[in-house]
């Protein structure tokens, strides 16, 4: 069943509030320096720890964007539409990842430069 374009935007609202939560609470969580410590180990994992919130916390800062980009697309009436080549992207992959940016064609060419 075609999923529409109601649906999507719903389902970018959605995860647009999700990220801003997530990144509101990683943005609770204050920096405790490494290397103080009693125990090397204790500050590897610290740092460890700290090194994995940054990581995660950019993806969720560069998936907001993402999000944010295909609601303005939604607003500007070119949502949907690869901006690569300017074909329509296949409804099932808007499906499954409804802040898609580029149709198959052009996704694969892009990654094959990479």
């Amino acid at each position: 069943m075609p999923v529409s374009n109601e649906e999507l935007r719903n389902r970018l609202l959605q995860e647009r509030a999700y990220l801003l939560e997530q990144l509101t609470r990683s943005g609770e969580n204050e920096y405790r320096g490494a290397g103080y410590g009693n125990h090397i180990a204790d500050d590897a994992t610290e740092t460890f720890e700290q090194a994995k919130e940054v990581s995660l916390q950019r993806n969720e800062t560069s998936l907001l964007w993402l999000v944010d980009h295909a609601l303005e697309k939604f607003e500007l009436g070119t949502y949907g539409i690869c901006e690569a080549c300017g074909a329509p992207i296949d409804r099932a992959r808007l499906k499954a990842l409804p802040y898609a940016l580029y149709c198959l064609d052009c996704q694969a060419q892009i990654e094959q430069r990479r």
